[in-house]
């Protein structure tokens, strides 16, 4: 075998080569990216310009935005670009960065999902409390420990990842460069890593599962205690909407990262990406927007009203 030390581009073969019709499979993704990118800015914008919406849930949930559009705008418009120009190279420098911020931005919404429970369950099951354990400072340093900890994963896994040597065919069976994918086409043994990788993801999701598992296990107590019909209507109406997104979330997460080589293939692999490199990024607006009246009012407000900026200024 060919052993790949040098500086040689990547091949990603992506899923436009198993199409029967690419240009229109191109067309729907980047309609979709520009429903995600203008789905989350609008959010965005609505929670940074509306005064009923400066809340601790809201801040989280703008922060949750900012990921999705740097997650979906890491790895798709390369994919259309290349797919418009015909070409499917990455260099290792490109493939590295890629590689780095999607594992930063995977591992930092990781903690974030954790540290909005930890808000609903304040906001629920301690009320008059709820000022003062999740002011402003305390959502700030929330926030930034999760971007902390999401780069802390990118720093380990992508510079091990890219020093293994890659003697096999340079084809990323993938649309972008996921560690698992770039690990297939190394030479060396790489099961002691795997495990280390295995162990690590394990840590990643078993803190963040914990507290969100702890903190749903309180709410939902605190709810069949609840005397007010429509406060138990309420409390469940903002839960449900974050357990949406855990969910979708954390089951990609876990078939990618910890499920064992055997149960993989490339066409799985892609196709789980797609739906939480692609999809819930749209989905996530559409969970917290539509199904929410605070949201809702505040965007009717600001089309109707005129200058986002006017309920501020006022």
């Amino acid at each position: 075998m060919t052993n790949h030390t040098g500086w040689e581009d990547f091949i990603l073969v992506g899923f436009f080569r198993q199409s029967q019709h690419p240009a229109l499979l191109c067309m729907v993704i980047f309609m979709v990216f520009l429903m995600a990118l203008s789905g989350n800015a609008v959010l965005i914008i609505l929670i940074h310009s509306s005064a009923k919406l400066h809340t601790p849930m809201y801040f989280f949930i703008s922060q949750l935005s900012l990921m999705d559009m740097m997650y979906i705008s890491i790895t798709v418009p390369k994919m259309l670009l290349d797919q418009v120009l015909g070409v499917s190279t990455i260099s290792v420098p490109e493939c590295g960065i890629q590689m780095f911020l999607y594992v930063t931005l995977a591992g930092s919404e990781f903690f974030l999902l954790a540290a909005m429970a930890y808000d609903r369950y304040v906001a629920i099951c301690h009320p008059l409390r709820y000022p003062a354990l999740m002011n402003h400072r305390v959502c700030l340093l929330l926030a930034s420990g999760c971007w902390f900890l999401g780069s802390v994963d990118g720093f380990l896994f992508t510079p091990i990842t890219m020093t293994f040597p890659f003697c096999r065919s340079l084809e990323i069976q993938h649309f972008f460069c996921e560690v698992p994918a770039v690990l297939k086409l190394s030479c060396s043994d790489t099961s002691l890593y795997e495990v280390f990788m295995y162990l690590c993801c394990v840590l990643m999701l078993l803190i963040p599962v914990t507290v969100i598992s702890g903190s749903y296990c309180f709410i939902l107590l605190t709810i069949h205690r609840m005397n007010s019909a429509e406060g138990r209507k309420k409390a469940l109406a903002t839960c449900s909407s974050h357990m949406m997104v855990v969910t979708l979330f954390y089951g990609a997460a876990i078939y990618t990262y910890m499920l064992p080589r055997s149960s993989h293939t490339p066409e799985k692999d892609m196709m789980v990406s797609v739906f939480y490199t692609i999809l819930t990024p749209v989905l996530n607006p559409s969970i917290y927007s539509l199904r929410n009246k605070d949201v809702m009012g505040a965007l009717k407000k600001m089309l109707n009203v005129g200058p986002v900026f006017k309920e501020n200024t006022a």
